[in-house]
């Protein structure tokens, strides 16, 4: 977790602000008085999102979504004329579909 090493040897990415969460704790902590530790707090969310990515994740899933409803909303205001659903050998191309089946 926060050994320092990663996959190739090398630091881990999430090292930097493991250091940064446990200087913190060093610098604010006390065995007797906590209030300390609630200055870490900022520290340890971005610890924590470095691990395990669930503000991005979020983020992009928000994004996602809105980025669905526009591309809905698009298709509902310009809907297909039948001439391009015509082009995809849907309607009145069975010519086209029998040459491009193999079929004579």
């Amino acid at each position: 977790m926060a050994s320092g090493y990663g996959l190739n040897g090398g630091p881990s990415r999430c090292f930097p602000f493991w250091q940064e969460l446990l200087s913190c704790y060093v610098i604010n902590g006390g065995e007797e008085d906590d209030s300390g530790k609630k200055k870490c707090v900022p520290a340890m969310e971005d610890y924590y999102e470095c691990l395990h990515h669930r503000k991005e994740a979020a983020r992009v899933k928000a994004l996602q979504a809105a980025y669905r409803q526009s591309e809905a909303k698009k298709l509902q205001e310009n809907p297909p004329r039948a001439g391009q659903i015509r082009n995809l050998g849907l309607l009145d191309k069975e010519e086209d579909t029998k040459k491009v089946l193999g079929s004579s």
